[in-house]
């Protein structure tokens, strides 16, 4: 659906009436520009903005299917960024992902949003309280979106550090209600933030040195600003994979330790048992001719050995480490 649309004209939100009468006012004055944005559209709704807008058929493609890869392709007369937008779920410390693409042509931009996840209206909002940025032009939006997804990297990338350190610190502990699949759901949310701000780089990398015409040379160096941290998150998320391989090391190791350990405590035990049921077992074989059975204090003395010899035993295991 078409979530807003206006004009813009010396920073200044106007109602857009049709589409192509504003755009031809726009394009004949050489002033302002329409910025559309959509969510989740249908074909139906995303054909019409394309009559409208004559959008190039391998964008629009892209834009129809979604799912696409971060990355900047540039046309003849139009500007396309894929964005992989990332939502941090508290509840389950889980990462979604949704995305957005961006058109940026002569005199409009289109914002295509799929997914939940980095709602564009506070962009916008904050866009018209700042007409000197909107003065830009499509580029002032393109930019804007752009840091409000990186900056939404940069959160989860907190979010992250943080259950990362609480999962090493159980895991050094020795938490037993820990288990190896919630190192490697950790891994796998580590994963979606490196698939979704790695590809971006290369892009970043363009729209701060590369010349094209829909760049004002004025916002390159925000571009370069949003690059770096890009790369920061980046050079985390690596470190955070890194260390979770270590950590689920360390846990697979700690287990193979636990394990021996029960598996000694086990054999020590059995070990005790062991003896009583072998002195039961000769007592429980019925010959009639048995000396010790008409010795009155025999049972006792059979009875304190047993419990010696357990003590015994007991100790020296104790003293070895395996009880």
């Amino acid at each position: 659906m078409i979530v807003d649309q206006a004009v813009y004209r010396d920073g200044h939100r106007i109602p857009c009436g049709d589409l192509s009468d504003e755009l031809e006012t726009l394009r004949r004055e050489e002033h302002g520009f329409i910025w559309i944005g959509l969510k989740n559209p249908t074909d139906a709704e995303f054909a019409l903005v394309n009559e409208e807008l004559k959008l190039h058929p391998l964008a629009v493609e892209d834009a129809i299917k979604g799912n696409q890869r971060p990355k900047l392709d540039v046309y003849d007369d139009t500007m396309f960024v894929v964005l992989k937008t990332l939502h941090y779920i508290d509840a389950t410390s889980d990462v979604e992902t949704g995305e957005v693409m961006i058109f940026v042509g002569d005199r409009f931009v289109v914002t295509v949003r799929r997914g939940e996840a980095n709602p564009l209206t506070g962009v916008r909002a904050r866009l018209e309280r700042t007409p000197e940025h909107l003065a830009y032009g499509p580029i002032a939006v393109l930019y804007s979106v752009m840091d409000s997804v990186v900056d939404n990297y940069t959160l989860i990338d907190v979010e992250l550090s943080e259950d990362l350190e609480l999962m090493e610190q159980r895991v050094f502990e020795g938490a037993r209600s820990i288990d190896a699949a919630d190192i490697y759901r950790l891994k796998r949310e580590v994963l979606e933030v490196r698939r979704a701000a790695a590809p971006l780089a290369v892009p970043l990398s363009r729209l701060r040195s590369e010349d094209t015409r829909f760049i004002d040379e004025r916002t390159r160096p925000f571009f370069g600003d949003i690059y770096d941290h890009v790369l920061r998150v980046l050079d985390h998320v690596e470190a955070y994979d890194r260390l979770l391989t270590d950590v689920l090391h360390a846990h697979l190791a700690q287990i193979s330790v636990q394990q021996n350990d029960d598996m000694r405590r086990i054999s020590a035990w059995v070990a005790m048992a062991a003896v009583p049921t072998m002195v039961a077992g000769i007592y429980g074989m019925n010959f009639d001719y048995m000396p010790e059975l008409s010795y009155r204090p025999a049972y006792f003395i059979v009875l304190g050995t047993l419990a010696i010899v357990e003590i015994g035993l007991y100790r020296a295991f104790r003293r070895s480490g395996w009880l």
